[in-house]
């Protein structure tokens, strides 16, 4: 017969194993394939909006990124995207988020950049 510390313990365990399989999916940043010095094109694991970013050494945040139906956020520039690159996104259930000099300056297609957010 097992004792009550033991189930104690058991209830411990499966309570918090709940609990971490119910939080929400960490943010991952995907650089898309049309890519390029002058075309960012970055794609999201979950959903979000107001995509903004703030390239290396600017004062303001680039509000000129553009969604597509599939978590796609692309920028076009005239001149070179400079990084590190911070992005700035409202989540669709609600709130703000910032990642700070998430995307380096050596940006690839291809290149899938992890953040510590929830959503």
């Amino acid at each position: 017969m097992a004792s009550s510390s033991s189930f104690l313990l058991g209830a411990t365990v499966v309570a918090t194993l709940l609990a971490v399989g119910s939080c929400g999916s960490a943010l991952t940043l995907t650089i898309g394939e049309g890519s390029s010095p002058t075309r960012l094109e970055i794609v999201t694991n979950v959903a979000i909006s107001e995509v903004s970013i703030k390239e290396k050494g600017a004062m303001d945040w680039s509000d000129d990124l553009k969604e597509s139906p599939t978590n796609t956020w692309t920028l076009k520039s005239k001149e070179p995207i400079k990084g590190p690159i911070s992005v700035r996104f409202a989540v669709k259930n609600g709130g703000y988020r910032v990642v700070d000099d998430v995307i380096p300056a050596s940006f690839k297609p291809g290149s899938v950049y992890s953040t510590r957010i929830q959503i």
